[in-house]
């Protein structure tokens, strides 16, 4: 008898990716419902989020449709990422795995000491804030999974061992995302929610411009995190699966 589509649901890994209509964050919803996940696919733009998830889905491999699903979710509005949170919940009681990507202000021109503060406001706001709505929104439905995974993407920019001058609002705000990691994580460690921050790395996408990595090789280390088993590390920092400096 074929199962029922509860039961399927039951049986499938729910991820949701923020800022996935674009870049890393759309090649991580792509690797993911490559796995046989129910990926959600999120970001600010309804148009493009719906556009993004239509594209993945006709692209498994042999012709098969991928499990790929728009969702609006603006990480920078409290109203947005509440009516995303009662979404899942409503039709799935649980989130699986919870990928923090949305990110902004790779503030190159800028110096600390000179700093536009509007700037690294409005960095802090998507890049440390954001991070933060969304694990205060999801957390019920990350304790309600079995594998429960929490990934924050970081930057090697933010550690302070090799921090120095230039992109303060950047950099500030990812190393906040950091402190907030080391947080999470040993907060929500008894209910074996593995958190940890990863460093893509320099990759080719709107931010990054032109001269980084494929995108393909930076998704790799939202990968590793997005997929730990049920024993491997929480509260880390990695790129590439290897330990960084914090």
């Amino acid at each position: 008898m074929p199962a029922t589509p509860a039961a399927r649901t039951a049986a499938t890994t729910v991820s949701l990716v923020t800022g996935a209509t674009r870049g890393i964050g759309r090649e991580v919803v792509r690797r993911l419902a490559a796995l046989g996940h129910t990926a959600l696919l999120t970001g600010r733009s309804p148009d493009a989020v719906r556009r993004a998830a239509d594209e993945l889905r006709e692209g498994g491999p042999d012709g098969a449709r991928l499990d790929v699903r728009p969702l609006w979710l603006d990480v920078t509005d409290d109203r947005s990422v509440a009516i995303a949170a009662a979404q899942v919940a409503d039709e799935f009681g649980r989130l699986d795995v919870l990928v923090n990507n949305a990110g902004t202000c790779y503030d190159t021109g800028q110096r600390a000491v000179t700093a536009d503060l509007r700037a690294v406001r409005e960095a802090a706001e998507t890049n440390l804030y954001g991070p933060w709505r969304t694990a205060i929104a999801f957390a019920p439905l990350l304790r309600a999974s079995a594998h429960p995974r929490l990934v924050n993407v970081s930057s090697e920019a933010a550690s302070l061992t090799n921090m120095g001058g230039g992109t303060p609002a950047y950099s500030a705000s990812k190393a906040a995302l950091n402190a907030l990691t080391r947080m999470l994580a040993a907060e929500l460690r008894a209910d074996g929610v593995l958190v940890n921050a990863v460093c893509p790395g320099w990759v080719a996408t709107d931010m990054g411009g032109p001269g980084g990595r494929p995108v393909a090789e930076g998704a790799e280390s939202v990968l590793y995190a997005a997929t730990l088993p049920d024993d491997g590390p929480t509260g880390g920092f990695f790129r590439d699966g290897r330990p960084l400096p914090w």
